[in-house]
C-alpha cells in the first residue's frame, strides 16, 4: 500500500438526505438483509441435513449459498448503519477490506455458477460419466479451484486500487467501496492503465466463462429436444431453468451497472443499479432455486416440519 492509509476515511452515498427516507431505507435493508439469512441459511441446513441432497449440484448449491451471505453482510450491514446514524463515512481500511470481500465473493459466486453449468452439461448430455466426471474428488477440486481463483482475483484488484495515490479527494459516489469509485479518485495515469488493463484481462477470462456456459447450454438445448416425450423434457428443463435465471441476473445487472451509456448516468440510477447488483441476486438466488428443485423443497418442508414438532413437543412437555 501506498501512503493513502494517511486518509483516514472515505465518503459513501447517502440514499437520501431526509432522516425519514434514510430510517425507510434502514428498515428496507434490514428486511433484505434477514430475508437472504433465512433463505440461505434454510438452504445451507437443508443441502448439510438432507442425504438426498447430497449431490455435486447440492454441493455446489451449499457454496453458492455461502457467497450469497458473504455478498449480503458485506456491503449491507455498512449501509444499514449509515442510514441510522445518518452518516456517510467509511473508514480507509474499512473500504477496502470492503472492496477485497465484496470483490472475492463475486469472483467466487462467478466462477461457481459456471461449474453448475458444467454440471447440468454433463448431467444431461454425458449422463453414463456423471460419477466419474463429478465424483466426490472432482466436486471438492472444482469448487477449492473457485474460492482460489476468486482469492487471487480480488487479492489482485484489491492491492493495485489501493496502491495508487489519490488526489480527487475521498467522495466515492457509490454506497459502497467499489473499483471504479475509487479509480475516479486517482492521480496516476499508469497505475490507472495498470488496473485498466487487469480489468481487461480478467474481462477476457469472464468472456471465455461466458463462451463456455453458452455453448453449454446449446449442447443441453440439444440434448432436450431430442426428449422424445414432453414430461421428460420438462423434467430436464426445470433442473437447468434456476441456474440459468440465476446466472442470467447476475451477468445482466453486473454488466449493465459498470457499461451503461454515459448519456444515462446520474447518482440516483447508479445507486439503483449497485442495489440491484450487489444486494438483489444474493436475496433472490434461493427463492429462484427452491421453486424449481422438488427435493430441495422436500427437504425445506420435512426440516421445517420436524422443527416445528420438535418445538411442539418441547412445549407440552415443558407445560
Amino acid at each position: 500500500m501506498s501512503n493513502n492509509s494517511s486518509m483516514p476515511q472515505f465518503l459513501l452515498l447517502a440514499f437520501s438526505d431526509r432522516r425519514e427516507l434514510q430510517l425507510l431505507h434502514f428498515w428496507l435493508f434490514l428486511a433484505i438483509s434477514l430475508a437472504a439469512l433465512l433463505a440461505n441459511g434454510l438452504i445451507l441446513s437443508a443441502v448439510a441435513c438432507d442425504p438426498h441432497l447430497h449431490t455435486p449440484m447440492g454441493f455446489f448449491l451449499l457454496n453458492l449459498s455461502l457467497t450469497d451471505l458473504g455478498c449480503i453482510c458485506t456491503t449491507v450491514p455498512k449501509a444499514m448503519h449509515n442510514s441510522l446514524w445518518d452518516t456517510t463515512t467509511i473508514s480507509y481500511m474499512g473500504c477496502a477490506a470492503q472492496l477485497f470481500f465484496f470483490v472475492f465473493f463475486l469472483g467466487v459466486e462467478f466462477s461457481l455458477l459456471t461449474i453448475m453449468c458444467y454440471d447440468r452439461y454433463v448431467a444431461i448430455c454425458k449422463p453414463l460419466h456423471y460419477g466419474t466426471l463429478l465424483g466426490s474428488r472432482a466436486c471438492a477440486h472444482m469448487a477449492a479451484a473457485a474460492w482460489a481463483t476468486g482469492f487471487l482475483y480480488s487479492l489482485l484488484h484489491t492491492a493495485n486500487t489501493f496502491s495508487l495515490p489519490l488526489c480527487q479527494g475521498n467522495a466515492l459516489g457509490q454506497f459502497f467501496c467499489e473499483i471504479p469509485a475509487i479509480l475516479k479518485l486517482s492521480c496516476s495515469h499508469s497505475g490507472y492503465r495498470r488496473e485498466i488493463g487487469l480489468i481487461g484481462v480478467c474481462t477476457c477470462l469472464i468472456f471465455g466463462c461466458f463462451i463456455f456456459i453458452v455453448l453449454s447450454y446449446v449442447q443441453i438445448f440439444r440434448a432436450v429436444l431430442r426428449i422424445p416425450s414432453q414430461q421428460g423434457r420438462h423434467k430436464v428443463f426445470s433442473t437447468c431453468l434456476p441456474h440459468l435465471v440465476v446466472l442470467s441476473l447476475f451477468i445482466s445487472t453486473g454488466v449493465f451497472s459498470n457499461i451503461k451509456p454515459p448519456s444515462i448516468s446520474s447518482p440516483s440510477l447508479d445507486l439503483a443499479l449497485s442495489v440491484l447488483y450487489s444486494v438483489v441476486p444474493p436475496a433472490l438466488n434461493p427463492l429462484i432455486y427452491s421453486l424449481r428443485n422438488q427435493e430441495l423443497k422436500d427437504a425445506l418442508r420435512k426440516m421445517m416440519t420436524g422443527c416445528f414438532s420438535g418445538a411442539i413437543k418441547c412445549l407440552f412437555s415443558g407445560a
